[in-house]
């Protein structure tokens, strides 16, 4: 494919994009808001350089924050701006960094809008977070001489292959950033395979997030509202289809007074994961609507809350993180690590296969396939609080000992800055 065609394809398509964004904010009314944006047009404006970040969702903004920190500290007299995918993307950076960034969304991957948000911002530096490969917004980069880096870069094996049937255009457009900062040397050489140069391995910006200072305090409020002696269970991150399985798992033990915390990965689906609840008769209780400790009888929590992930992590005893469970890929296991809890995931950790890998090779997580393994791990580790502890101190261990990535970050994003 050469980006001629790929931009052909991606004209048959417009017609229907504001059929798809109407449709989604029929779901999630956030989606209905400043689109104009998502076809190159902008009312913001800045006198101040601009150094932009595309962060897709809450994942990637929340990974580039120390990253972002560093950069407002020691770049003052720039603009920081951050654009997004997502309207939670969107959320979360408004949450971490209030009035001192600002915020867009990314056009389309459509020449004409990819013009508009380049013209406009003429940024000076572009750091695209992980793996967001959008060609002719790599190719108007080059055209203009904007350097543009390729940031905490990471390539499943399946991705790899599939971008290789793309061919040239997947070349050329590696070949057209100034820099790649990889996670590992394994999505280094993938890069490298796909054509492309001036590859660094700088580690994973994931390790570096800092929980929100308030995680800690919410964490106990949370479960003093749960009830202190109780056994919590969190279920992180769940992706459609696993729900039903924690639900399973829980349902057939046998632990006293145990309290589950489900909190969905997308919220638009926290009122479908309450129809399950409902449908199964099981005792709940929204989190946003708790005001007062939750009753003895209540069986689960639904986390329908936006921002207390770290919370919600701090609150539990045992957490599961989800995506894992069916083919998703898994979801950030580093920030259960990060407040020392011992972690479950499923089968399919793709998308964190270095980090899910070194976690179970060093006792922080414990793999569980199926629903007999979620149910036995569960009972295990309420059982046994001493396994716990050792489980949250080893991941706890492992993120102290993988710091460092956003200086390296930081260093290639400089050089980067001084040839503009």
């Amino acid at each position: 494919m050469n980006r001629f065609i790929y931009s052909l394809l991606l004209y048959l398509v417009l017609p229907f994009v504001p059929l798809k964004l109407l449709w989604r904010g029929i779901k999630q009314a956030e989606y209905r808001q400043h689109w104009r944006e998502r076809f190159g047009f902008y009312s913001q404006a800045t006198s101040k350089p601009v150094i932009w970040l595309h962060c897709v969702s809450v994942g990637e903004t929340r990974a580039a924050a120390p990253l972002i920190n560093a950069l407002l500290q020691q770049y003052p007299n720039h603009q920081i701006l951050l654009t997004h995918t997502t309207p939670t993307g969107r959320a979360t950076s408004e949450q971490l960094f209030g009035d001192s960034v600002r915020r867009v969304y990314l056009p389309y991957d459509l020449p004409f809008a990819v013009a508009g948000f380049l013209n406009h911002f003429k940024p000076v530096v572009g750091v695209l977070m992980e793996t967001e490969l959008w060609f002719n917004l790599i190719a108007g980069c080059k055209h203009r001489a904007i350097p543009l880096v390729l940031a905490n870069a990471r390539l499943s094996e399946k991705s790899a292959n599939g971008y290789a049937r793309l061919g040239k255009i997947v070349h050329n457009g590696l070949q057209s950033l100034s820099a790649i900062a990889a996670q590992t040397k394994q999505d280094a050489e993938r890069l490298q395979k796909l054509g492309a140069s001036q590859v660094s391995v700088t580690g994973n910006l994931k390790f570096e997030a800092q929980p929100p200072a308030d995680a800690i305090a919410l964490g106990q409020q949370l479960r003093n509202l749960f009830g202190a002696t109780r056994p919590v269970f969190l279920a992180a991150s769940t992706r459609e289809g696993e729900e039903s399985l924690i639900l399973e798992a829980v349902s057939a033990l046998q632990i006293p007074h145990l309290l589950t915390i489900i909190v969905p990965r997308h919220p638009q689906r926290f009122n479908e994961v309450e129809v399950l609840l409902q449908q199964r008769q099981l005792r709940y209780a929204r989190r946003s609507a708790l005001n007062q400790t939750v009753d003895a009888d209540t069986q689960f929590i639904l986390g329908d809350s936006m921002g207390e992930l770290f919370s919600y992590y701090a609150s539990a005893d045992i957490c599961l993180v989800g995506g894992s469970l069916l083919p998703y890929g898994g979801q950030n296991l580093i920030e259960a690590m990060r407040m020392a809890k011992p972690v479950l995931i499923g089968a399919h950790t793709f998308n964190f296969k270095e980090v899910s890998e070194l976690a179970v090779a060093q006792c922080a997580a414990w793999r569980v396939n199926d629903v007999q393994a979620i149910k036995q791990a569960i009972q295990t580790l309420v059982d046994n609080p001493q396994k716990q502890q050792a489980m949250g101190a080893a991941g706890l261990a492992l993120c102290e000992a993988s710091q460092g990535a956003t200086q390296r970050t930081l260093a290639i994003i400089r050089v980067a800055l001084e040839k503009s």
